[in-house]
């Protein structure tokens, strides 16, 4: 059986992320393996101790799934995924707001290096993620760059799985004609698969005028959208994984769960390919 790994440290957002993955596991039936990152000189006692006490008191909401957990010492990131590489998993959640106080573990840095080093989706929400309203609405932007299309299958995965609508949001960033083909032929080539998966979707093409970002959030608000699903966007800075502005400005203004797909990064597949 899979593994959803989840980043918890005790705060809300951490709380909200791993209710959130229970939802989620119980449908595709995979197994949850909360990841505590301690500090150099932390007890770990008593962080196994709140962390069984909490993980009991979910347990009647596990439908035929384990609710696992491990604590690992080290760099927040790469012990979350390196977590993620050694149970195969086909997931990663975060909560954005990290632990009260003046740490802040899981705020700016953290969710954005986990995101970039991550082989797998990240799914990022905030603390105050809205479980009383359906994952009805997906928004996929679609661009002309070459990896634009490689977060289609996990799109799809998430709206089989939830019974979404998919929102194309077709993104025209120049008026040159032969750009523009592009982006309609990868929005042309991602409703016939939609239509051959029996996936609602709908499609709207957009000039952007303003900031990608900013358009793509406006958008999302439009329809009241549930999820977000973007490239990670890396870029190498000073030999340092950076994810590109487009998808940190995303995952720092969305109000709204981001999801996140790595290039080549196809481990959830819907059965669809292009």
């Amino acid at each position: 059986m899979s593994y959803i790994v989840v980043g918890f440290d005790f705060s809300s957002g951490s709380a909200i992320a791993v209710d959130l993955a229970i939802d989620i596991a119980n449908r595709w039936q995979s197994n949850i393996r909360l990841v505590y990152v301690k500090e150099r000189n932390e007890d770990e006692a008593p962080i196994r101790s709140e962390i069984e006490r909490r993980n009991a008191g979910v347990a009647h909401l596990l439908k035929g799934i384990r609710l696992d957990y491990t604590i690992r010492s080290g760099k927040v990131s790469e012990e979350l995924t390196a977590q993620a590489d050694e149970d195969n998993a086909t997931l990663i959640i975060v909560g954005t707001h990290g632990m009260s106080g003046l740490t802040n573990r899981w705020i700016g840095r953290n969710t954005y290096r986990t995101i970039a080093e991550s082989k797998v989706p990240v799914l990022s929400l905030r603390e105050d993620f809205n479980f009383s309203k359906d994952l009805e609405r997906i928004v996929l932007p679609l661009d002309s760059t070459d990896d634009t299309r490689q977060k289609v299958p996990t799109a799809m995965h998430f709206a089989k799985t939830f019974g979404s609508e998919i929102h194309i949001f077709g993104l025209y960033t120049s008026s040159a004609p032969d750009i523009r083909n592009v982006v309609n032929s990868y929005v042309s080539q991602t409703q016939k698969l939609l239509d051959k998966a029996g996936i609602k979707h709908q499609t709207k093409m957009h000039d952007v005028q303003k900031n990608l970002t900013t358009e793509t959030l406006e958008f999302a608000d439009e329809i009241n959208a549930d999820l977000i699903v973007i490239m990670t966007e890396q870029e190498n800075s000073l030999s340092n994984l950076l994810l590109g502005s487009f998808a940190h400005q995303m995952i720092e203004q969305s109000k709204i769960p981001i999801l996140t797909v790595r290039p080549e990064q196809l481990t959830l597949s819907a059965g669809g390919h292009f």
